[in-house]
């Protein structure tokens, strides 16, 4: 599974976990609810790899920085930003290419 495969599949996976769900809620539980997801669906993940940033209201350059460091530093071609605190959470997705 290619970079974009993959990506489309968290993506997939966030949007069940944000319908169930819906916004408003602390970030624990939307990583342990996703977390859960990406489990079940036979991808490998790891909590210990996930890095965490702080809970925000809006993805802002701040956090595209800090996102462009991470994968910089773990050499990974692709990251997600995603803000589940609203409506439609494909408005609160953000792509980041390492290039």
């Amino acid at each position: 599974m290619n970079e974009n495969e993959l990506s489309n599949a968290i993506i997939g996976l966030a949007i069940k976990v944000h319908s169930a769900l819906g916004p408003g809620l602390l970030e624990s539980a939307y990583e342990e609810c996703l977390f859960y997801e990406i489990q079940k669906a036979g991808l490998l993940v790891e909590k210990k790899l996930i890095l965490k940033l702080k809970s925000v209201e809006v993805l802002n350059d701040v956090h595209f920085a800090q996102l462009l460091t991470y994968l910089k530093l773990s050499r990974c071609k692709l990251g997600l930003l995603i803000n589940f605190n609203v409506a439609r959470l494909k408005d609160g997705i953000k792509r980041v290419i390492n290039s």
